[in-house]
């Protein structure tokens, strides 16, 4: 409570300065924090140069906590969030298949998700965090899953080694190292990404103004 108490009074010295001096706490997961967040600060830090920022990577029940304790000022999330937050829409990120590149499914252009079923599966899951799995039921389908992991780079990674299918959103897929092969599936599916926050009429300045640089993403 201290700590949350030192952090308000800081946002209340920048918004008497004129944002000359801040700190903005968010809450991501790690797709966002690798591809927009950049991006975003990038933009940001030309107009207000001397804002800090403190990023807590975690899944989506954290980060949703963060956000109701008041540990973080923002925080990326997926929908459904919480009612009595607020929330700014993003973007559809749709989930695609995930494979080695001499895969035999690789030849398709679409892949039926019941094919993916028959083959060895890296499930990315994390706790409740459990998108992929939950498709997966609501379409009476039961994947032949043999790694579970929240780390979406080791499942590229074995992946690219042609141990397993994967489903992956687009996001995470932008900019990869790694050398596989990436598909829309039948039927397609997606997640809906937003910024929340407690209330931004009442969020401090620096936080306001940081929601006008999402568009940077």
């Amino acid at each position: 409570m201290l700590c949350n108490a030192y952090q308000s009074l800081l946002q209340q010295a920048g918004d008497v300065k004129e944002l000359t001096a801040g700190l903005i706490r968010i809450g991501t997961f790690s797709s966002v924090a690798t591809h927009w967040l950049p991006s975003i600060i990038r933009e940001f830090q030309k107009d207000y140069p001397n804002i800090e920022y403190e990023f807590l990577l975690g899944d989506y029940r954290e980060i949703e906590a963060w956000i109701q304790e008041g540990r973080v000022d923002c925080g990326f999330l997926c929908l459904p969030v919480r009612p009595d937050l607020d929330t700014i829409f993003l973007e559809r990120d749709d989930f695609l298949a995930t494979l080695p590149t001499a895969h035999p499914l690789a030849q398709a252009e679409r892949i039926f998700l019941d094919a993916l079923c028959k083959e060895p599966f890296l499930m990315l899951e994390k706790d409740k965090n459990a998108e992929i799995a939950d498709f997966f039921r609501r379409e009476g389908l039961s994947p032949n899953v043999r790694f579970t992991t929240w780390d979406d780079y080791a499942i590229l990674s074995i992946a690219e080694s042609g141990l397993g299918v994967s489903l992956l959103p687009r996001l995470i897929l932008k900019r990869i190292p790694y050398q596989v092969a990436v598909r829309e599936t039948v039927p397609s599916f997606h997640r809906d990404i937003v910024l929340a926050l407690r209330d931004r009429k009442t969020a401090p300045l620096a936080v306001r103004r940081f929601l006008e640089y999402l568009p940077h993403r």
